[in-house]
């Protein structure tokens, strides 16, 4: 996420497989990730996706196991080629032909497939050095859908916010000067050409939560009643930064000669917990930009954007579970409808119809101003001592001086425990990294603290915020 700114017999019967646009359903579907070690297995996982009333599901690869778990269901299925494989992919059909039939094909017509992405990101989590063989392997999965029979399964890519150089107003929206006419441009005519979607990760909460001074919390959350933005380019008012950052999308597509592609929100959320130093990440905010979101896209008529009034926006929210595996700040692993133990995070109902009076009350929220104070980072866990020395080493062996005061006759030397060593190692680490861009996380070895872990003589570095 960023911040703002696959057989002839099949043949017969696959080659049926087609979209209805008229019953394209408004609800969202909801993104299934896999980055945790506690989820359920995926049946279960199912069961759950269906009794939240999700339409569709979007998996970040195509798990044999889960999309077996999918079969006889109404949920339509977008999947994944990795991002590992695109480059390869771009120059090698018999690798498209190959990959299409075993992760679609071979699935088809019991699991709905509708969609395949290539890549999650690739401009954001990629060396540009990819980027060249993005639409070449797009045409190339495209091809192998043709060649197998397979009509109506769009193909695309999702992008992140950050492919724009501007994006305020959003009239003035434009991408990136070193990819609009290389990459973005050659993107639009595919997908033009296919009929297929802008998929687009859009997460007010990051642009929200990186000028919270600025920019309105209700005007990020759908809750504004009276504050506007009026575009001065385009004369176009505004409720909500949601739509500001969609519509930027529209112009930007629109400068490079292509106003008609449609978006579909690949992404969207807010999360329900994170770290002390990150602002509004609670459950009373994430139940409130969820629903409403809901509300906004299920409405009739069709509400649309100030540039698209109308226009069916389809969508899935990320993500189905808090996933304990990701990386980077705490607000990853808390992007979650649900508990890893299936229990809801909050109240949601996706199709829209259950009204908020019978949701349970929500606790207030605690963090929607900035944390002022000192901030440690300490192990999280003792269970595996190997594993924690391993990070003890790697933060010892960053930056200057890092560790000194933990080593032989250091003032932080005693107790001489690896747990007590690595506490001391991730504070300082932090302290000394974190103004260009470490986290306090250690493969989620490392948490945040408020409480002050010095004793004696023994001084833990900290942050101030």
């Amino acid at each position: 996420m960023a911040m703002l700114l696959l057989i002839p017999l099949l043949l017969s019967s696959i080659s049926l497989f087609t979209i209805s646009t008229a019953t394209f359903s408004p609800q969202p579907g909801i993104c299934y990730g896999q980055l945790g070690d506690n989820l359920p297995p995926p049946r279960e996982s199912v069961s759950l996706l269906t009794s939240l009333h999700a339409k569709r599901v979007k998996l970040y690869d195509a798990n044999s196991t889960i999309l077996n778990a999918l079969r006889h269901t109404r949920l339509q299925v977008s999947v994944m080629v990795p991002n590992e494989l695109i480059s390869n992919i771009s120059s090698n059909q018999t690798l498209a032909d190959k990959w299409v039939s075993s992760n679609v094909a071979a699935f088809l017509p019991k699991t709905r497939i509708r969609y395949i992405l290539v890549g999650n990101e690739i401009i954001s989590s990629t060396t540009n050095a990819t980027w060249r063989h993005l639409v070449p392997a797009m045409r190339r999965i495209k091809h192998a859908l043709k060649s197998l029979g397979i009509r109506k399964v769009k193909v695309g890519t999702s992008s992140a916010m950050d492919v724009l150089q501007t994006s305020f107003p959003p009239s003035n929206g434009s991408f990136r000067a070193d990819i609009a006419v290389p990459i973005m441009k050659p993107m639009l005519k595919f997908l033009n050409r296919t009929k297929s979607f802008f998929f687009l990760d859009v997460y007010p909460f990051f642009a929200w939560s990186s000028d919270p001074v600025n920019i309105n919390l209700d005007y990020a959350l759908f809750e504004s009643k009276n504050l506007t933005v009026t575009d001065p380019g385009s004369g176009l008012v505004y409720t909500n930064l949601f739509d500001q950052m969609v519509d930027a999308v529209y112009f930007a597509m629109e400068k490079l000669g292509y106003p008609g592609i449609r978006i579909f929100v690949a992404e969207t959320g807010w999360p329900n917990g994170g770290d002390l130093d990150q602002i509004g990440a609670n459950v009373y905010n994430a139940a409130t930009y969820n629903r409403n979101f809901i509300k906004r896209v299920t409405r009739k008529p069709r509400v649309g954007t100030p540039a698209r009034p109308g226009s069916l926006l389809p969508s899935f929210l990320f993500a189905l579970f808090n996933e304990n595996q990701k990386p980077g700040p705490g607000t990853e692993r808390h992007f979650g409808l649900l508990h890893p133990n299936g229990s809801r995070v909050f109240d949601i109902d996706l199709s829209g119809r259950t009204p908020e009076s019978d949701f349970r009350p929500l606790p207030a929220p605690e963090n929607n101003e900035k944390y002022k104070g000192k901030i440690w980072c300490v192990v999280a866990r003792r269970d595996n001592a190997t594993v924690l020395a391993a990070a003890l080493s790697y933060a010892c062996s960053q930056g200057n001086g890092t560790c000194d005061p933990i080593q032989p006759r250091g003032k932080c030397f005693k107790p001489n425990s690896v747990f007590w060593h690595a506490s001391y190692a991730f504070s300082a680490y932090w302290a000394q990294f974190k103004k260009d861009g470490a986290t306090c996380y250690f493969n989620g070895l490392a948490t945040q603290t408020a409480n002050d872990p010095s004793y004696g003589s023994c001084k833990f570095p900290s942050v101030t915020l």
